[in-house]
């Protein structure tokens, strides 16, 4: 059956409001992403750096993230989290701190992957799976990046920041296929994907969907009266 996997900026409107959403979101949710804020978050569109400004607008730090994350009982949650407050906080220390709040996975979109290899020794120690991103990029590439993938494969639907797109022209099938050529590590589907016909198409496409934007988009419109408007979203577009 196909996964859908939704995401949110921890500390976007509070923390309080956070633990709130990711409430709501489980009921749905077969994966929550929750972004750990930082100023400058090169892989995300406006709407999701204007969430990581106003969530460190508010003093959101990762040891307050990490605070709320252990009330959570929800297992499949992912970190998304850039390479520099990861290397400050200590690679040893973030990943013991993933593993003690049941952190399932982390994705750094700035970590090249063949420089992962010092965070990976960590986060394997802790038994965190250190997810792979996968762009639009050549099949010998795909599938060299496809082989040494665990949890699961999030696979970029097309190339730029994140954001609502109106349309994908990448032939994410084709990339699909090469993945499957040298792996059965799940492959979901994420970047852009904000309406019904969207997800599922491309869960036709591969294991499951990623939306992220149109959630954190909600969120900057209602705030912390967001969790209704939430609720609607996700019975729309799952």
């Amino acid at each position: 059956m196909s996964k859908f996997i939704s995401f949110i900026t921890a500390g976007d409107p509070s923390l309080e409001k956070t633990r709130e959403f990711i409430d709501i979101l489980a009921q749905h949710s077969d994966i929550i992403e929750i972004g750990l804020p930082f100023s400058d978050p090169i892989a995300e569109g406006e709407v999701i750096q204007a969430a990581n400004n106003r969530a460190l607008a508010n003093g959101t730090t990762t040891d307050k993230v990490f605070a709320m994350l252990e009330t959570v009982s929800f297992d499949k949650m992912v970190l998304l989290a850039y390479a520099n407050p990861v290397f400050v906080y200590g690679y040893d220390r973030f990943f013991q701190r993933c593993g003690q709040c049941g952190v399932y996975g982390v994705i750094i979109p700035d970590l090249p992957f063949e420089e992962r290899g010092e965070a990976a020794v960590f986060a394997d120690a802790y038994g965190v799976h250190l997810i792979t991103l996968i762009a639009p990029t050549s099949a010998e590439r795909v599938q060299m990046l496809a082989k040494e993938a665990t949890g699961f494969i999030y696979l970029v639907s097309s190339m730029g920041v994140t954001g609502v797109r109106g349309e994908f022209d990448t032939d994410l099938a084709s990339i699909v296929n090469q993945i499957r050529d040298v792996t059965q590590t799940p492959v979901y589907i994420g970047f852009g994907i904000s309406t019904p016909e969207q997800a599922r198409h491309m869960r036709n496409i591969a294991d499951g969907v990623i939306v992220g934007s149109a959630i954190v988009k909600i969120i900057a419109e209602h705030g912390g009266t967001s969790g209704p408007h939430i609720k609607q979203f996700l019975k729309e577009i799952i």
